[in-house]
């Protein structure tokens, strides 16, 4: 009788890991999990440089820049790879598969562009003549179990 519970023991584990390892494979595209992903994240604020504003022994808010659309774009004809947008607090968040992307022409050779007029979030901002961009900078890697995260985020924001 034990020898019985501990043979379906076995059979039921088993079973268990043939059917979850295909199933993590699928969610980490094949290889992802030696790989890992790439992430872009950071906060884009309503000014004319889109970053924080700050004046020497002056302490001001500068608000953030919610609900717009952030464009990671590539090569000299700014192709579009990857979009999102800002969420109320102004901060965006791009995930990549490192197996489409080489971390080395993302940073050299992509920016960050908002493509949603400065005029939204300040109508005393501009509306027309200028976007802003910014080039990508790596932040770091975070490893969590077997996958690794390339961090990058925005160098800093200018008007185009």
């Amino acid at each position: 009788m034990a020898m019985n519970k501990t043979l379906f023991l076995f059979f039921f584990f088993f079973c268990l890991l043939v059917v979850t390892v295909p199933m993590a494979k699928a969610q980490l595209g094949g290889i992802g999990g030696l790989l890992g992903l790439i992430r872009i994240q950071g906060t884009v604020f309503c000014s004319l440089n889109g970053n924080v504003t700050s004046l020497t022994n002056v302490t001001s808010s500068t608000p953030v820049f919610p609900n717009a659309q952030v464009q990671l774009q590539c090569g000299p004809e700014n192709i579009v790879v990857s979009t999102t947008s800002t969420n109320l607090s102004g901060a965006f968040s791009m995930i990549l598969d490192p197996l489409q992307f080489l971390l080395s022409t993302l940073v050299s050779d992509c920016r960050l562009s908002v493509t949603t007029p400065l005029s939204v979030c300040n109508a005393t901002l501009p509306s027309v003549g200028g976007l802003l961009s910014s080039p990508l900078k790596l932040v770091g890697n975070t490893v969590t179990g077997l996958l690794s995260i390339i961090n990058l985020a925005p160098l800093g924001f200018g008007l185009n």
